[in-house]
């Protein structure tokens, strides 16, 4: 049989799984969620095992340390996934729940009730966790899940979905309601990106050139983001040791991450008492500076002469685009051409000012005196998230349960007809 119709046969049986899944009870998918808990406790062996098989390839084919640190399962790693399922316990099932119900003149009551996606089709690289931080955000709000991780942890999330299945069994829900593709063939994710007569929407989950590649196959709805570029503005008359304090946690905290500050821009007025202070701090954070010309008569030897292709870059690293503005105008102007709709932030005490920003400046999340490092959905109160969406329909920002399902409308009536 061809790896097209695997794939098909694969999205029949998930789409029929999540007839089931959007009727359990919440009961059994927290029953579900325990047994897997328990489940990556007592197999941890086993998982390990099949982790350092694929580690033993990855070293043997050149991969690069970033990537194999990705790769790598640990005992740590393994009770963050087990707390990860009694985490999703805790929170409350969105499935069913009824949103601004409203009268209507006839006495209609109208309301919008949760309700899950469907299918959704994970496609993933490096991170063998994400097997199942994904799965059981996925399946606690009723969504059948099709995972297809990256060829390089193609053992560990074999290991890793043998528990999903294993878990969906004993709380009596249908073991295709979570399914692993079970081949490193790239005609897999082709395949999969045309089934939307079964696939309701396909979240990929890595570098750039993967999400690109997704979505020019895909025929159903993706949710992703292509990069993080965020932008931190110092307006006129910031509090500078905030702003000092803010920007080194932005950029300095974990360089490599999607909501890691990528640019710094200063108010021309701000510029000259703010930026050697900031430019020291950064340097001491082991922070590699590339500034515009204004900039650079400010921060001397602490940076060098940025390129035009430092703008709009996501550097995944300790260095830091610097640039001088005139204005919030310019400053947003910079945002609106270079930014990614990811994260944006101002650092200002002008309640105004901030306000504007807050209307003005297009991103999944907007922050005011913050760092961009907030952008994460367990920091907004998401309890887990399964990623950030810079799409706008239908999530913009982080995605957490609530994200995972949709709306319909719901209405109660009395035996009301329209004239």
């Amino acid at each position: 049989m061809s790896v097209a119709a695997d794939m098909e046969q694969m999205a029949a049986r998930a789409k029929e799984a999540s007839r089931a899944l959007a009727a359990a009870p919440g009961a059994a998918k927290d029953a579900f969620l325990a047994a897997l808990a328990d489940l990556l406790a007592s197999r941890r062996q086993d998982v390990l095992a099949a982790n350092a098989k694929d580690i033993e390839a990855a070293r043997a084919a050149g991969m690069d340390a970033p990537r194999l640190d990705r790769l790598t399962l640990t005992p740590a790693v393994m009770d963050a996934m087990a707390d990860a399922c009694r985490q999703i316990i805790a929170l409350p099932d969105p499935v069913g729940a009824i949103e601004a119900a409203r009268p209507r003149p006839n006495g209609l009551l109208v309301g919008r009730m949760r309700v899950p996606l469907g299918v959704i089709c994970m496609i993933y690289e490096s991170r063998p966790n994400v097997t199942i931080d994904a799965a059981i955000l996925c399946l606690k709000a009723g969504n059948a899940v099709i995972l297809k991780g990256g060829s390089e942890a193609l053992a560990s999330n074999m290991a890793l979905a043998g528990l999903l299945r294993q878990a969906l069994a004993a709380a009596g829900l249908p073991q295709d309601a979570a399914q692993l593709v079970p081949t490193a063939d790239r005609a897999a994710v082709a395949a999969l990106c045309k089934l939307d007569q079964y696939i309701d929407v396909i979240i990929p989950r890595g570098g750039e050139g993967l999400i690109r590649a997704v979505v020019s196959q895909a025929t159903m709805p993706v949710l992703k983001h292509f990069k993080g570029v965020c932008h931190a503005y110092v307006d006129e008359g910031a509090n500078e040791d905030r702003a000092v304090t803010v920007v080194v946690n932005a950029k300095a905290q974990r360089p490599g991450v999607c909501n890691a500050l990528e640019c710094l821009l200063v108010h021309v007025r701000a510029a000259p008492g703010c930026l050697p202070r900031l430019g020291a701090a950064l340097r001491q954070a082991g922070v590699e500076l590339r500034a515009c010309p204004r900039a650079l008569t400010l921060l001397g030897s602490l940076a060098r002469p940025a390129a035009p292709e430092d703008f709009g870059r996501e550097f995944h690293d300790l260095i830091l685009a610097v640039k001088i503005v005139d204005s919030m105008d310019d400053a947003l102007d910079h945002i609106h051409r270079y930014g990614s709709n990811h994260t944006e932030v101002i650092l200002t005490e002008n309640h105004d000012r901030a306000m504007e920003f807050l209307r003005r400046a297009d991103a999944s999340m907007v922050g005011v005196n913050c760092s961009t490092r907030f952008n994460d959905g367990g920091e907004l109160g998401l309890g887990a998230e399964i990623g950030i969406s810079t799409s706008k329909l239908h999530s913009y920002g982080p995605m957490g349960l609530t994200e995972l399902t949709s709306a319909k409308f719901v209405v109660l009536g009395q035996g009301q007809v329209r004239g």
